[in-house]
This record gives C-alpha cells, structure tokens and sequence, in this order.
C-alpha cells in the first residue's frame, strides 16, 4: 500500500504515541484522479460493544497532491461514517454521559488534527450513535458523519446490566 510509513509515522506523531482506542483494517482503496488521491474505508470494531462494525471512509491525499498544494502534512476533514449490527451485540462498560466517548481516532496531520469516532447512548431510543468528526487544535470543523444502531432485540446483552 503506498504511502503507508508516511501515514504511520504522521499519525503516531499526532496521536503523541498513545495507541487510538481502537484499530482500524482497511477494507477498501478507491482512486478518484490521475494523480494518486483515494478515498480509503477502514473497518472500525467498537472495542466495547461487540457485534457492531462501523465503516469510515476518508481522502487520502498523494504525494504529487501534496506538492501541488503545497501543504504536506494534512488531509481534509471529510468523511463519512455507516455502523451495522454485524453478531450478536454485547455491550459493555460503555460511558453514558450526553459527550459519549471516543471509539477510534487517527491523525489527520502531523499535529493538529485527529478524525474521531465517537459513541454516544441514546437511553430514551434505546440506540447507540456513532459520530465520525475532526478536531482540530486551531480551528475547529463543522464537518461530520453520523451513523445509529438500535438496540432492540433478542441478540442485544449489557454485560453490567442495562441503564
């Protein structure tokens, strides 16, 4: 896979050698120009609710793209998110709270800015909601994605009990 010691070593700086919450595998490599940009999808597992898979797609700038623009160490903020019940659901000692709590994170420039996964509760639907969104240490971004999974069913257990 091209690029991959330039990506690593940019997103292990970023992350300040702290291991991101959860892995991610890719799963899809699409070319969208002449010039070597692509649109990857990664599998993301919610480390604390099995049988949820989400798939997060993203740019990935070449190397001919950066020399163009003239910025070498960032990737848009764009992307998306879809989650699916992928076995039966187990969740858990998972954060209730409305900020919810981080499932995946990946540097999206040398340092100043992740693309986050977030899983947020909903009690009252009964309903996990995933938040895909940059952070940025300058200036934020309004770009998101958001993707749900109902909790309904036979195959849905809480390890501590439901809240």
């Amino acid at each position: 896979m091209k690029r991959v010691a330039l990506l690593s070593f940019a997103a292990t700086l970023s992350c300040g050698f702290l291991a991101a919450p959860s892995m991610a595998e890719v799963v899809g490599e699409v070319g969208v120009d002449w010039i070597g940009n692509d649109i990857i999808v990664e599998a993301v597992a919610d480390p604390e609710v099995n049988g949820v898979t989400c798939h997060v797609t993203y740019f990935d700038r070449s190397i001919i793209d950066r020399l163009k623009q003239g910025n070498w160490f960032e990737d848009p903020s764009n992307s998306s998110i879809a989650c699916r019940q992928t076995g039966p659901i187990e969740i858990g000692d998972i954060d209730l709270s409305k900020g919810g709590e981080e499932v995946f994170r990946q540097g999206r420039s040398l340092i100043w800015k992740d693309l986050l996964v977030k899983r947020i509760y909903d009690k009252a639907n009964d309903t996990l909601i995933y938040l895909a969104h940059s952070r940025q240490v300058v200036e934020g971004s309004a770009k998101m994605s958001v993707s749900t999974v109902p909790l309904y069913g036979e195959e849905v257990t809480w390890t501590n009990g439901k809240p």
